[in-house]
């Protein structure tokens, strides 16, 4: 009978939401086995551990044990020190895998881990953690952008297809640049939409109605984006080159709020961009 192969052990610093979350999926699914929790407190520790379902809770570094795997999921700014902190304890060597998840930082920020002989790499998957619980049951089919040693996302990368995530490589070079896609998906659509709201509202039409007329437009027009791409998907009057009204809108934003003008007129040439990719794209 083939011997069963070993299930790697793992140690989370910083288990806040993402480090929750992962270990209790790979808990469930007995993917790796959580070893040692570190957080700031013994509090969050335990309430860490009781949500994982394994594990052992510390609030101290020097409580830690050795584990195959570590992942560091404290916030950015931590991430660095705490790799430090790792290594100058002892807990990193060759034999070990250090990875953290931020969307920010290039898995070379673990340079302490790196000169210990530790293989490093970043993970970082492209979803919210604000409910851990409600993640756990539909994390599956979540895009993870990955970089980082080959020997890392060896084991890194089944380990995360185990539990149902569909991993993107990245070019590490532009990681911070990869991280600001999301920004421009994701935050900078609602400050777009915020000011919609404001011109509306200059127009003269009630809160509650202007959110009423733009979701049927911005519903739509994601829908669609994801249907059939940006081009296809993109309409008004510079995709039917209707210029004077384009002009004629520029110069009201402006005469309203200059810094919104400044704002609708780059904007202006980025969709001129599109439209002419899009008109490029017939041929």
């Amino acid at each position: 009978m083939a011997a069963t192969a070993k299930i790697r052990t793992l140690n989370i610093v910083g288990a806040g939401n993402v480090g929750q979350t992962l270990g209790r999926l790979w808990t469930i699914n007995q993917t790796f086995r959580i070893q040692d929790v570190l957080c700031r407190s013994d509090q969050s520790a335990r309430r860490a551990v009781s949500f994982i379902g394994a594990g052992r809770a510390v609030h101290d570094i020097a409580d830690m044990r050795c584990a195959d795997i570590v992942l560091i999921s404290t916030p950015d700014d931590q991430v660095v020190p705490g790799c430090a902190q790792l290594a100058a304890a002892g807990l990193l060597d060759a034999n070990r895998i250090v990875f953290h998840c931020s969307g920010a930082l290039r898995s070379s920020a673990l340079s302490a881990a790196v000169q210990v002989g530790a293989a490093v790499a970043g993970i970082h998957p492209v979803r919210s953690f604000a409910a851990p619980a409600q993640l756990v049951t539909s994390f599956a089919g979540t895009c993870c952008g990955i970089e980082g040693d080959q020997r890392a996302l060896d084991v890194l990368g089944p380990g995360f297809t185990a539990i149902g995530a569909q991993l993107v490589p990245i070019d590490a070079d532009f990681k911070m640049l990869y991280h600001a896609a999301a920004v421009f998906a994701s935050n900078y659509l609602v400050t777009l939409l915020d000011v919609a709201m404001q011109a509306y509202g200059k127009a003269g039409v009630p809160y509650d109605i202007a959110l009423k007329m733009m979701e049927p437009l911005v519903r739509n027009t994601v829908d669609n984006v994801f249907q059939t791409g940006p081009e296809k998907a993109l309409s008004g009057p510079i995709a039917r080159g209707d210029l004077a009204t384009v002009t004629n809108q520029y110069n009201a934003v402006r005469a309203w709020d200059q810094r919104y003008g400044a704002l609708y007129k780059q904007l202006g040439r980025s969709t001129g961009i599109l439209a002419a990719r899009r008109g490029g794209s017939k041929h």
